[in-house]
């Protein structure tokens, strides 16, 4: 990371610190739109972080994306940054210029296909796009005759079935039929469903990450705090040891992603062994964040299940993030396959990444 880009990342830690409160979350969750929070964001230039800036984005390195949207997982961060960086990213290789205000992106569902017709009008219908309620966009790839397509779309045009996940966020259904994009393009070579897949793993490994962060520093400041029998808890043998267990999957599930992000960084997201480091890093993360609750919530007692105390806010994102571009095990078969496909005398240079 250079010094202009960290100093981008260190801007966005403070605006995460001084405007991603609690109640802000919870407003969030009840239907009121951020909108201070979406405009500091957008007016800093990190909506579009992953967007080059002769397409109207800022043009940081794909490494530096990665570390932002670790530290927006850190601080729950309640507006669509993760999907509109995503978006960004797939319409800027097919040079598409990039709108202002939030995007979404489609499909998220390996196994949803949206077509190209040949008017130009898209059919097919994506669910579970992530805050498509809430956007203005949709950067699609959508299938046709002469091949993959990179397509911008209004949200206004599509119909949308509002649904939510677990963390309280829109997880809406979009049907695409009839809606003319704004602008398409042929997608270049190797962007297909896997490609965009991957990087939205990638980018869910990261957030992971950066929420396990958040919920053991929470657990140690919660058991130090908190007295029982006229001690702190942290000073009990079963605390300690679910504590050391927590940090070892905070750890496990930081390194896992960020050589993830190293891969898809030097690859942009292309290529069989950038793919291989997404499939282990969504599989070791999504394992973490369901052990890794666990023990938050454990240590916390009872006054972490309440509405009112803030650790719900990573722990259920923790567990939305985990299902979201596929949860552990469908990217642990994906691993096997990648490996079986390769053959036995590839193994070693398949699991190292060397030749």
């Amino acid at each position: 990371m250079n010094s202009e880009d960290n100093l981008i990342v260190d801007a966005a830690v403070r605006i995460f610190q001084d405007m991603v409160v609690p109640s802000l979350i919870n407003e969030a969750e009840a239907g009121v739109w951020p909108s201070a929070l979406w405009e500091t964001l957008e007016e800093n230039g990190l909506t579009l972080a992953w967007g080059s800036d002769a397409l109207g984005g800022a043009g940081i390195a794909m490494g530096d994306g990665f570390a932002l949207l670790k530290e927006a997982g850190r601080h729950s961060v309640p507006v669509p940054l993760a999907e509109t960086m995503l978006a960004a990213w797939l319409l800027g290789n097919a040079g598409i210029e990039f709108p202002m205000g939030p995007m979404t992106i489609a499909p998220t569902q390996i196994n949803t296909k949206i077509k190209v017709g040949a008017d130009g009008a898209l059919t097919g219908t994506a669910r579970y796009v992530p805050f498509a309620r809430r956007t203005e966009h949709v950067a699609v790839l959508a299938n046709s005759d002469a091949g993959k397509v990179i397509a911008l779309v209004r949200t206004a045009d599509c119909a949308i079935r509002e649904n939510q996940s677990i963390a309280g966020e829109p997880a809406d259904e979009v049907s695409f039929d009839g809606v003319k994009p704004t602008k398409s393009v042929r997608a270049p070579e190797g962007f297909d469903e896997q490609a965009l897949f991957a990087m939205g793993a990638a980018i869910r490994s990261v957030q992971i990450a950066g929420g396990l962060q958040k919920i053991l520093d929470q657990s140690v400041q919660y058991s130090v705090e908190r007295s029982q029998f006229g001690r702190p808890i942290a000073k009990f043998q079963a605390i300690q040891h679910g504590l050391a267990q927590l940090a070892g999957e905070a750890a496990a599930a930081g390194a896992a992603a960020d050589a993830a992000a190293e891969a898809m960084a030097a690859t942009n997201g292309l290529g069989m062994i950038a793919r291989a480091e997404v499939a282990a890093a969504k599989t070791r993360t999504g394992e973490a964040a369901t052990i890794g609750t666990a023990i938050a919530h454990q240590t916390h007692g009872a006054m972490g299940f309440t509405y009112e105390h803030s650790l719900h806010h990573a722990t259920r994102r923790l567990w939305a993030w985990r299902d979201e571009f596929g949860n552990e095990s469908y990217w642990a078969i994906e691993l096997g396959r990648m490996v079986a496909a390769e053959g036995a005398d590839m193994l070693w240079p398949f699991v190292t990444g060397k030749e």
